[in-house]
């Protein structure tokens, strides 16, 4: 599929690594059955139902059919650079629509994978008039042919979409859908406020607590979600279904962790109504250190702004809240 107009740089793309640790004394891997779940025994049945190529973690299940086709293939106009407080710069169209590439397409050369229903939820974003932003190089901005034809803007080479759950200007629900949707910043890269995160852990005490000054962990009650774990920011406590408690190991790091923090260490004494069983620490490899209740990784998400808030539920068929007892809630 196309050729590109203008000149382009390609972004980074990190890929995610597993990473294995050996368990604590406590003994981990028990029953994981909870509010609808499958009864997973063990990490091999942890992993998700469907593949990484399915409808529902890539390309966001649950928007509203059709929610894409009124945006169509509607071009950007004057770009924009938006600030946000979690990834920093932001490219967004003229009307302050968050502007998303997909991790399956290709920026050299530039090529879109994302047809059909998944340009429903993902409308692509027509090259035509779009103008670069201030501060934005232009040559950056180039177009790609689609396989019926159409003409999408790249951004260094990337296609460029918008997301049909963002109902209005400055939105961000589509980053990290799926792990393979991301805001984009106006190099086309990925949004990230962390270019500076890997000079950090320069001094081993400082990844401990990963910049999470939580300190506790006690438990809530959400008229959707019940009983579940939050911090001691009152923010939302989440597990991520591709992990495993036997052996004990993350499979959330690079973008990834940027978008799901990791809950730091927390004493046994500052954990109010959690069952501590399996309550243990996981020694990750990039240094930081990473509470585990039954024996699974807990994080926070970036996507939840205040005490309370349950964004992150559901996110990819992969996220969820976590019971008292270290249990997915996959009920909502």
């Amino acid at each position: 599929m196309g050729e590109i107009k203008m000149g382009i740089k390609r972004g980074t793309t990190l890929a995610a690594v597993a990473v294995v640790v050996a368990l604590t004394a406590t003994a981990c891997g028990g029953d994981d059955t909870k509010a609808g779940d499958a009864k997973p025994a063990g990490a091999a049945s942890q992993a998700p139902a469907s593949g990484a190529g399915d409808y529902g973690s890539d390309y966001g299940a649950g928007s509203a059919a059709g929610a894409g086709d009124a945006a169509g293939t509607k071009a950007a106009g004057q770009l924009a650079i938006a600030q946000n407080e979690q990834l920093g710069s932001v490219l967004a169209d003229s009307a302050g629509f968050t502007l998303y590439r997909f991790d399956k397409d290709t920026a050299k050369p530039p090529k879109s994978n994302c047809d059909g229903d998944c340009a429903k939820t993902w409308p692509v974003v027509a090259a035509g008039d779009a103008t670069a932003a201030a501060g934005m190089d232009p040559s950056v901005l180039g177009e790609v042919v689609r396989t019926d034809g159409s003409k999408q803007l790249t951004v260094a080479g990337w296609p460029v979409y918008r997301y049909s759950k963002d109902t209005k200007a400055g939105e961000t629900n589509g980053q990290g859908v799926g792990g393979t949707w991301f805001a984009l910043a106006p190099d086309g890269k990925k949004a990230a406020k962390a270019a500076a995160a890997p000079a950090a852990p320069a001094a081993p005490a400082a990844p401990a607590g990963a910049g999470q000054a939580s300190g506790a962990l006690t438990v809530a009650k959400d008229p959707k979600l019940g009983e579940h774990i939050v911090d001691g920011n009152g923010m939302t406590v989440y597990r991520f279904k591709k992990d495993t408690a036997w052996p004990m190991a993350s499979n959330c790091t690079g973008d990834c962790v940027a978008k799901w923090p990791v809950v730091p260490p927390v004493d046994k004494a500052n954990a109010k109504g959690i069952v501590e069983k399996g309550y243990s620490v996981l020694d990750r490899p990039d240094g930081m250190k990473q509470q585990a209740i039954d024996c699974w990784p807990v994080y926070t998400f970036t996507g939840d702004k205040k005490a309370g808030d349950i964004n992150g539920q559901g996110v990819g068929g992969t996220w969820y809240a976590v019971s008292p007892d270290g249990k997915l809630i996959t009920t909502s």
